[in-house]
């Protein structure tokens, strides 16, 4: 299995298709630490069009992300990436159901709860229940 791939339910994932985010665990295959996370595939960027300025949409880093926290981030640097694997747990059809899924994944996980076991070290979420619709 190639570590520097996103995969879920174990078949690599190479296009975003119709989903707007995913939900994901990146594994410490040295000492099985874990973090849960979100990334977008999709990103709002302003671009000059005809001397207008114009909204576009634009595919994110999502191929070469490794997360956020720094923590991790030290770790991957450390170690190497083929110590790792990145797993998608969910794929979201939109921003809102990725907020909710991420946060839901965090607290049934107790992530805060075991620093041995979880990078993650906050949760932030703001959720609606309409954001849910897509759920």
């Amino acid at each position: 299995m190639d570590s520097q791939q996103w995969r879920c339910n174990g078949v690599a994932i190479e296009e975003p298709g119709d989903n707007y985010g995913f939900v994901y665990v990146i594994t410490n295959l040295t000492n099985q630490r874990k973090y849960i996370g979100k990334k977008f595939f999709w990103s709002l960027k302003r671009k000059q069009v005809n001397k207008k300025k114009k909204r576009v949409t634009v595919e994110s880093d999502w191929k070469k992300y490794w997360g956020s926290n720094d923590e991790l981030k030290k770790d991957i640097s450390l170690l190497g990436e083929e110590k790792f694997t990145r797993e998608i747990l969910h794929l979201c059809k939109s921003k809102g159901v990725t907020n909710y899924l991420e946060a839901r994944e965090q607290f049934e996980r107790h992530v805060l709860e075991n620093k041995e076991e979880w990078y993650n070290s906050w949760i932030m979420v703001k959720v609606n229940r309409t954001h849910l619709n897509k759920l």
